[in-house]
Formats: structure tokens, sequence, C-alpha cells
């Protein structure tokens, strides 16, 4: 089937069968979702952002036992605030703190920027890829994982995003649209309240590089992968839709949120502005407010609350992540979903040729 691809330029990169990437997904995708995927002919993605290296050694060792195939290994590249005073922001919970009975503790911030430690253990497991969000890690880090043997991707929301990255040695970008769930990839300072959606973003990225582009956003059948390509795409990225998959490790209420409800752009749950189903957090206090600290500090003061409130079965006050495509999702084997994705597009670009 993969003979039919118009850009073969992410197959021959990747090794994968088709120029599909599962979405990494921190928090809702994992092992059983990446082989998954990559039984379809995917790039099946681990998301390590939240991981220790030591589960990112385990997890790989697991992907490899239970399939073969090319893996992705995502991580973080932000740079760390330093000390913050979060004190609006305990403040502005404080009536959370009482009615859960929890303290105003410090949950940590999980959300950690990729590091020697984690540079080691890609050394050792040796991903076929390794994608960063956020940017990219510094010049030594960056070296040792591409001398690992590893293709290198890299997150753009702008043009001039992508072209920082190809400067500095990625070997395909991914063009995130507004359309896009989790957080956006934002690196270079550019203005959220001027963010781009895939149609208007894609071709400009295109255009900026010579590498391969991976579109992101939007994007839950084969129409959307159709288009990606018809835009110069020679691949795409999914996340929303890979979630209705039964292999996926989200909530019931996260689960059913994706295909029935609005998603909008909040900073309360990490600090950083995300795309996500509305929960009860953000319904109470809008979604973006100048009080929580930068990204990831907001999710350590919100982890009591979280926790509490999750324990009720209220998931109102975690990450929900969801792209806009939820309403075109399909709640399929991520193995079936991947190559029904793949058939969809062959067929639809079979018919406008």
């Amino acid at each position: 089937m993969s003979g039919g691809w118009p850009d073969r330029r992410l197959l021959a990169l990747t090794g994968a069968e088709h120029p599909i990437v599962q979405a990494p997904m921190a928090g809702a995708a994992g092992v059983n979702l990446c082989v998954a995927a990559m039984k379809g002919g995917a790039l099946g993605s681990l998301p390590c952002g939240m991981l220790s290296p030591e589960e990112v050694r385990a997890q790989v060792a697991e992907v490899r036992a239970r399939t073969s195939g090319p893996v992705n290994l995502n991580f973080f590249c932000h740079t760390m605030p330093e000390a913050v005073d979060d004190s609006a922001w305990r403040a502005l919970l404080a009536p959370y703190y009482a009615e859960f009975g929890v303290e105003a503790g410090n949950g940590g911030a999980m959300r950690l920027p990729f590091d020697e430690a984690m540079c080691a253990a890609v050394e050792d497991v040796r991903p076929e890829v390794v994608s960063f969000h956020f940017g990219l890690p510094a010049e030594p880090l960056l070296t040792r994982v591409k001398a690992s043997g590893a293709v290198v991707l890299g997150n753009a929301t702008t043009a001039e995003e992508a072209r920082w990255l190809e400067a500095r040695g990625a070997d395909a970008v991914i063009a995130q649209g507004f359309e896009a769930g989790g957080h956006t990839g934002r690196f270079l300072g550019s203005d959220p309240a001027a963010a781009l959606g895939l149609f208007a973003l894609l071709p400009q990225v295109v255009d900026a590089v010579s590498v391969p582009v991976i579109a992101a956003g939007g994007i839950a059948d084969g129409r959307g992968i159709a288009a990606a390509f018809a835009l110069g795409a020679s691949g795409v990225q999914i996340g929303t839709a890979y979630l209705a998959c039964p292999e996926s490790a989200i909530s019931e209420a996260h689960r059913t949120g994706i295909a029935t409800e609005p998603t909008l752009f909040t900073n309360l749950l990490t600090g950083g502005l995300a795309r996500g189903i509305a929960g009860r957090l953000t319904r109470d206090l809008g979604p973006v407010r100048e009080e929580a600290p930068p990204y990831p500090l907001a999710a350590a003061a919100l982890a009591p609350i979280r926790k509490a409130a999750e324990a009720r079965g209220d998931y109102g006050f975690g990450p929900m992540w969801a792209g806009q495509a939820g309403p075109l999702t399909r709640a399929l084997p991520a193995e079936e979903l991947t190559r029904t994705l793949a058939a969809e597009a062959l067929a639809a670009m079979a018919r406008l040729a």
C-alpha cells in the first residue's frame, strides 16, 4: 500500500510503512498505544517528558519485545523558570484546597526538559527517531542524539521556527497548527493570538525549509491526510484520533468528551497554553489567568486538588487534551485505525490524481 504515497521522504527517513506519526501525548499515550500503532504501520511514539530515564529504558524494551518497526521517543526542551512567586495562584486555588480537604503542598514539576540523563538513555536504547517539543536541546546533547543514529524531528508553529530547527540540524519539521490538541510548541516568542491554522501554516513551512514536513493539527481521517499531502506535507502526525482508541490511557470522561465537547486553549493546568476539553477549573476561573505561574509550574500547586478530585471521579482539574477534530474520531483499535487512515488517504489521493 505504501507504494501509493506521493512523497516518500519521511518513509525513507523513518523506515515506517506509512507516513503517519502517532503523536506522543504525555499522560495519555504509552506502550500499548505505541505498539498497536506500530503494528498498523505508523511510526509509534512514546512520550518521555514525564518519565524517568529508567522508565524510558523499560518502556522501549517492552515495545521492542512486543513488535518490530521504528519507534519515536519524544522529549520537552523548555527552560525551567527560576524561582517564581506563585502566591497569587495558590490564593486563587484556596477555595478548592478547602473543598477537597487538602494542603496547599507542592506536587513537583513533573514535566522536565531533556538533560544529560535522558540523553544517556537515548544512547542506550537507540530509537530510530527522537522528537522534541519547545525547540531543540543544547548543541552538545543534540550532537549525541544524532550520533546515536536517531532521526531528529522538531516542532514548529511558524515558518521562522521551522527555519531555526532546520538550521540547527532537525531532519524533519512538524508543522503544528492551532487545531492541535495539547501544548502549543511555540519557542521563539510568537504571539499566541496570531497562531496559524494548519492550512495557512503548512504551505509556509513547506516553502521555508528543504527537509520533510509533517503536518499536525485537526487531522483525523483520510481526507485530512490527503489535504496535507496536497499542501506539500511528507507525512502527518495524528493525536486526537488515537485518543479514541481503546489503547489510550485516558479517563472515561476524557474519552466521552473527545467527540462531544468543544476544545479551548488554557494555561491553568500547566502554565503553558494547551488545547483541551474544558473541565470544572476552566469553567470556574476562565481558560487563561495571569495568576498561573509559567510552564510547567502551575501543575505543582494544582496537584493535590487534582488527586483528591479524581479520587471522587471528578476529572475537571487535570488535563483532558484534545484537538479540534474530535467529532471525526472513531473508537477503533489503534492498529485498525492506522490501516484505515492510510487506506482512506490513498483512496482520496487516487480520486484527485
